[in-house]
């Protein structure tokens, strides 16, 4: 291009241009490198960032259902800890009343039966009455727990049992002895009911344990799936920006030379008034 102006340099120009367009470059390529994401705005790309944030929003939804599912699991395991020992219980009392049963027995013998029988009837309220976890008994009452199963807040219920004495599944009373044969052969009866009660009860929490167990385990790896989504949709490629880095580096290096020469070419028109 002929030289014909000191004041229009295209040649300047067109360099300080393309300089600036390095430089843009290589502020995208260490943000990049600085941030680990090639989106990491609205602004790098408007449509993937609306995907991924409404994907991240989905993961934070999914944390909190796992949160509540763990509570639930935590209310269902304690409920099963405490009926496992309710039957241990009943399996107690049907051995004294078996016992009692005997025409044999001298009345020392069957009183002393009689107080460990009551003794371990007691016990039971107090196992149900402490079988807790954060304010829920799964023991008292058929309500249970209602756990969140998605993000929408779908429910995924266990229902409570109830094993109190004389509360459906536990058909022994609170005033139940064995101070008489008759008694005791009654009394053995109603333990026989209530450990086929209690049984029954149990897998039934069990059954909803386990439910809450496998649909926490689904929610982890759906989470995890959505997590790498989201990588794969915002996640830099550090290799390819490192490369790409020290590409545009030497290319600014080279821009800025080509500058200074394209300032420095008016220059030679002062040699036509010499």
């Amino acid at each position: 291009m002929p030289i014909n102006s000191v004041n229009t340099n295209s040649g300047a120009y067109t360099a300080l241009q393309n300089l600036n367009a390095t430089n843009r470059d290589l502020d995208i390529s260490q943000n990049r490198i600085n941030t680990g994401k090639k989106v990491n705005n609205a602004k790098d790309n408007g449509a993937i960032w609306a995907i991924a944030q409404q994907q991240r929003s989905e993961v934070t939804a999914l944390n909190t259902v796992r949160e509540s599912l763990a509570r639930g699991s935590s209310a269902v395991d304690v409920g099963l800890a405490a009926g496992e020992s309710i039957s241990d219980l009943l399996v107690q009392m049907k051995d004294k009343a078996l016992a009692a049963t005997d025409s044999s027995l001298n009345t020392a013998s069957r009183a002393a039966l009689n107080e460990d029988y009551k003794a371990l009837r007691d016990q039971i309220t107090t196992v149900v009455t402490n079988a807790s976890f954060n304010g829920l008994n799964m023991l008292n009452a058929t309500t249970g727990f209602s756990a969140l199963s998605n993000s929408t807040g779908t429910a995924l219920r266990v229902k409570g049992e109830i094993l109190s004495l004389n509360g459906g599944n536990v058909t022994v009373t609170a005033t139940s002895s064995i101070g008489t044969r008759t008694l005791a052969t009654a009394q053995l009866t109603a333990v026989n009911t209530s450990i086929n009660n209690v049984s029954s009860a149990l897998a039934r929490l069990g059954t909803g344990a386990k439910a809450y167990d496998t649909h926490s385990t689904f929610i982890t790896k759906l989470s995890d799936a959505l997590e790498n989504g989201v990588g794969n949709l915002v996640d830099a490629d550090l290799a390819k920006e490192s490369a790409r880095l020290q590409s545009l580096q030497t290319k600014q290096q080279l821009g800025v030379q080509a500058l200074s020469i394209a300032n420095q070419s008016s220059g030679t028109l002062l040699g036509l008034f010499r």
